[in-house]
C-alpha cells in the first residue's frame, strides 16, 4: 500500500509548501514558521523537484501560482486536514450536550430558503445552541469582527473570499434578472449585455459599494456600470418594488425563482442575465481562530449539509469545492 511513497515527502516539506503556495511570500512564511529565509528557499527548491513543477513564478513584482501549484495547493490543504481530523477525533463534540451562543452574518437573497432549514437542523440536534442571523452592514469589517470573536462565521456573495480567512464554496449559482411582466423586456428570454446596461436597476447595495457585489463587481471587471435608479435597505421591498415599476432586479436564480414562484397574482418574470457575467458563488468564511471549535465546525457542517440540499433541489449546480483548507 505504501510501496510508492516518494520518501522525500514529509510532513515539514507539505506543511511549508503549503504555506509558501498560500502566501506567496518567503519571508512572510520564514517569519510565520521561525525558519531562516534560506532554509525556507531550501524547501521551496526542494518541493519544486518533488512535484517537478516550478509552483511560484515571477509575474512583476510578486510571485503566482502555476496551474500545478494550485492543484498542489489544494491537494496538501486536503491532506492536511485530513491529518487534523484523524488527531482530533479523540475529543468528539457532542452538539446535544453544548449551551452557547453563535453569531452568523449571512446575505438576505440566500437567507430566504438557507436559514428556515439551517434553523430546523440546530433545533433538532442542538437545542442549546442559540444562533443570532444578521445582515451586514455597509459598515461591518467582518474580518474584524470574525477574528475578535463578534461574529463565528459569514455566509457571503462577494466576487471572490477574503484571503486571509478560511473558507468553503457552498454554491455555485447562475445569475439571473426579475422583472415585472408587463415590462417590455420580460419577452426577451435573455437580456443581452447593452439592453441590460440601458435599463434602469434597483439593488440592495448602492453603486457606491460595488466592491461588495458580484453583479458589479463583474461589471466593473468587463468596464461597465448600471444605472441603480434605486437601492434599498431590505430584500423584502424588492418584490413589492418589481411589481409596480420598470425596474431590473439581478441576483441568484435560486433566488429569483424563489420570489418569482411567491410573487403575488403572477406579477413577476425571471429573465436570463447577460451571458457576459460569470456564476455567482455563495461561500462559508470563518476564522483560523475558531477553526477548531467543535460548536464552530459542527455547525460548518449543518450548514454545508443544507447548501447540498438545494444545489439538488433548486437548481443543478457542481457540488461545493473548497477553496483553502476547509472543516
Amino acid at each position: 500500500m505504501y510501496a510508492n511513497i516518494n520518501p522525500s515527502i514529509d510532513v515539514r516539506l507539505l506543511r511549508t509548501t503549503y504555506l509558501l503556495l498560500r502566501e506567496r511570500n518567503v519571508s512572510k512564511v520564514a517569519v510565520l514558521l521561525g525558519h531562516s529565509q534560506p532554509a525556507v528557499s531550501a524547501c521551496l527548491k526542494k518541493a519544486r523537484e518533488v512535484f517537478a513543477d516550478p509552483l511560484l513564478v515571477r509575474s512583476g513584482q510578486k510571485l503566482v501560482l502555476t496551474e500545478r501549484g494550485e492543484e498542489v495547493m489544494t491537494s496538501i490543504a486536503a491532506m492536511l486536514e485530513g491529518l487534523l481530523d484523524t488527531l482530533n477525533r479523540s475529543s468528539q463534540f457532542d452538539p446535544g450536550m453544548v449551551h452557547s451562543r453563535m453569531r452568523i452574518a449571512a446575505v438576505n437573497c440566500f437567507g430566504a430558503f438557507l436559514i428556515p432549514p439551517i434553523a430546523t437542523s440546530i433545533r433538532n440536534e442542538a437545542p442549546g445552541i442559540s444562533v443570532d442571523f444578521f445582515a451586514p452592514s455597509e459598515q461591518s469589517d467582518l474580518i474584524e469582527d470574525l477574528g475578535s470573536g463578534r461574529v463565528d462565521m459569514v455566509i457571503g456573495n462577494w466576487p471572490a473570499p477574503q484571503q486571509s480567512l478560511k473558507s468553503s464554496t457552498l454554491l455555485h449559482c447562475d445569475i439571473a434578472c426579475v422583472v415585472q411582466k408587463a415590462n417590455p423586456l420580460a419577452r426577451r428570454g435573455r437580456l443581452p449585455l447593452d439592453a441590460y446596461l440601458d435599463a434602469d436597476h434597483v439593488s440592495p447595495t448602492p453603486g457606491s459599494n460595488a466592491v461588495y457585489s458580484p453583479i458589479d463587481g463583474r461589471l466593473a471587471q468587463l468596464g461597465h456600470r448600471r444605472r441603480i435608479a434605486m437601492s434599498v435597505p431590505e430584500y423584502a421591498l424588492i418584490p413589492a418594488i418589481l411589481a409596480e415599476t420598470d425596474l431590473i432586479f439581478t441576483t441568484a436564480r435560486p433566488y429569483a425563482e424563489y420570489i418569482v414562484a411567491n410573487a403575488p397574482a403572477n406579477h413577476l418574470q425571471l429573465v436570463e442575465a447577460p451571458r457576459e457575467f460569470d456564476q455567482m458563488n455563495l461561500y462559508l468564511l470563518w476564522h483560523e481562530r475558531a477553526h477548531n471549535s467543535g460548536a464552530n465546525r459542527w455547525l460548518r457542517n449543518v450548514i454545508r449539509t443544507v447548501a447540498r440540499r438545494f444545489d439538488q433541489t433548486l437548481h443543478p449546480v457542481p457540488s461545493a469545492i473548497p477553496l483553502r483548507a476547509v472543516s
